[in-house]
């Protein structure tokens, strides 16, 4: 069966471009994945929406991340309307604490440079933190408050983008390995893939980590992303032991409405070896025992990993594909794809829909890579 829109990649991103196609009109959209619909870093991640920490300068990263930000109420209050899930959208805010005296210099120079280009931030005490909090470290000093920076439960968002697609006759195909795009005469028209060929008026590719595996024509698609490994572990807590996301140097803290509390994360350029280690998991118990000491006699709950990606500068790379008609890129979005999900999938809709640009797309397009060469993947 033809569709108007095949989109490749079935994460969150992918499975929200369909959502907002489907919204706008666009009728025959399917949805192929290599594995199971949001398997890999949609349902690894920790949910967070945090523009104001993810970026501590003045840039187009910031703006593209505050204005993904801007639409959740509205994506998470509707998603419940069409789909009976909510995704728990928690606007609590977030805090980032010290633990020295360098750490609490760092943090007084990142205030003051958030101050300046507009953020709204707050600096409160040790006291003030253990006031709001009282189970975090009595060795936690300064720390910043963040009242813009949210978080949702992704794995319950990848539950209602798929109850969506469910619902509205959204075609999906699991298992099923794209290879390569099918081309003529400079458009795409479809993908190769292990379950056999799929002809479509408009492809967008949204494959996360595994982008550069798929061909276009005798060449890989014209963008290095690489898998950047991160893992994770839980705790069953009882719920109210902590409120905010909370951040240190040495990783985050994220706890749920139902109790769990999730530390994170790793970042590991290891290729495709998507595992966890122990290794991992004691400098993540490390993280998670600095901020708040009372998890020390919990048990862990969950152990788990998942495949970010990213690209040579960091950045996503959305837009059209150079040299051909017909298809997008809507990919790298490295640790940030549940926060950009909402304006990714608007820029996306509106670029195969209307054919309009963005300037988005000219910042993120995938020629960018013809100038600029690698970035180290930030620690």
């Amino acid at each position: 069966m033809n569709s108007e829109v095949m989109i490749i990649g079935g994460g969150i991103i992918g499975l929200s471009v369909a959502r907002e196609l489907h919204r706008k009109g666009v009728k025959r959209i399917t949805i192929v994945d290599s594995g199971r619909i949001g398997g890999e870093a949609s349902w690894a991640a920790a949910g967070m929406l945090a523009p104001n920490i993810e970026t501590d300068t003045t840039d187009d990263f910031h703006r593209f991340g505050t204005e993904s930000l801007e639409l959740y109420p509205n994506f998470a209050s509707a998603l419940l309307e069409e789909t009976g899930v909510d995704i728990e959208l928690d606007k609590t805010g977030t805090l980032c604490l010290s633990f020295d005296e360098r750490e609490e210099s760092s943090l007084e120079e990142t205030f003051r440079r958030q101050l300046s280009r507009g953020v709204r931030v707050e600096r409160f005490s040790g006291d003030h933190i253990r006031a709001i909090e009282p189970s975090i470290s009595a060795a936690a000093g300064t720390g910043l408050y963040y009242p813009n920076d949210w978080q949702v439960d992704n794995r319950k968002l990848v539950a209602a983008l798929r109850r969506f697609a469910d619902l509205n006759g959204i075609r999906i195909i699991e298992n099923a390995n794209a290879t390569a795009l099918l081309t003529s005469n400079g458009e795409v028209f479809g993908a190769r893939t292990s379950a056999g060929e799929f002809c479509s008026g408009m492809t967008i590719v949204a494959t996360g980590a595994w982008t550069s595996l798929i061909k276009i024509g005798d060449s890989a698609i014209p963008v290095h992303v690489k898998p950047i490994r991160g893992q994770m572990i839980s705790f069953e807590t009882q719920p109210g032991m902590l409120r905010h996301v909370t951040y240190s140097t040495q990783g985050y803290l994220v706890p749920r409405a139902d109790g769990r509390l999730l530390v994170g994360a790793t970042v590991e350029d290891v290729g495709f070896e998507n595992a966890v280690t122990q290794e991992g998991l004691e400098s993540l118990v490390m993280a998670g025992l600095e901020i708040l000491p009372g998890l020390s006699p919990l048990p862990i709950a969950e152990h788990w990993s998942g495949l970010r990606p990213f690209a040579a500068d960091g950045l996503p790379v959305l837009g059209r594909i150079p040299g051909y008609d017909r298809a997008y890129l809507a990919t790298a979005h490295f640790r940030n794809g549940i926060l950009l999900a909402p304006k990714t999938a608007e820029l996306i809709a509106d670029g195969v829909i209307d054919n309009a640009n963005s300037t988005f797309f000219e910042i993120y397009g995938a020629d960018r890579f013809a100038e600029k060469t690698t970035a180290t993947v930030p620690l």
